[in-house]
């Protein structure tokens, strides 16, 4: 399909259109019981999952970053925010001050997603601009890691740290706490949209 063609079934809106292109549907907007955007997609070492393979032509992100997938789990804001949410309020290295985080813990966004997690289990976390971590499961339990979803009590914007963030307080860990600020998130890629888990 020709990138006008997409931008015209995907702007046409009506239940003609969608109902023409049910690919466009589950890879654009995810399943039907979603009610936002997708703005997570965790694939790898999952249960069931609950969208079916990266698509190339729909999935531009993701092709441009090499990511392939025959299933994946995806959420929006609202299925994040269902889950229990915790707070943290870590020094961040943009101004050097406190700032509350708050959202679902890291594992149990995975644990919903069917991870079965080892001690050989990790996540490979990936923001918006291609940025990655290794992330080894047992350090994100450890460190109690959460998808940020509300930085100081709002709702992240895409084009700052959000819409999501996986991220930790640093300061609550001696050893994360006693290097320079800048060097405590190198785990933690802000505007995450993708997680692979693997072993």
């Amino acid at each position: 399909m020709h990138k006008r063609h997409f931008i015209q079934a995907a702007a046409c809106g009506t239940v003609g259109c969608l109902a023409a292109s049910p690919t466009l549907v589950a890879a654009q907007h995810g399943p039907a019981a979603l009610r936002g955007p997708v703005l997570l997609t965790v694939s790898g070492l999952i249960g069931a999952g609950n969208r079916g393979p990266m698509d190339p032509m729909l999935d531009q992100m993701m092709a441009k970053q090499k990511i392939a997938f025959t299933r994946a789990h995806v959420w929006d804001f609202a299925a994040l925010a269902a889950l229990p949410a915790h707070t943290i309020k870590p020094t961040l290295e943009y101004d050097n001050k406190p700032h509350t985080l708050k959202g679902p813990a890291l594992m149990e966004v995975m644990s919903a997603c069917g991870v079965k997690a080892s001690d050989k289990t990790a996540f490979f976390v990936r923001a918006v601009d291609g940025y990655a971590a290794h992330l080894p499961a047992a350090e994100a339990a450890q460190r109690r890691f959460i998808i940020a979803t509300h930085l100081d009590g709002r709702p992240m914007a895409l084009g700052g740290l959000g819409p999501l963030w996986a991220v930790y307080d640093a300061d609550r860990f001696a050893d994360m706490a006693a290097k320079p600020v800048s060097q405590r998130f190198g785990a933690c890629p802000w505007a995450t949209y993708h997680i692979e888990v693997k072993e």
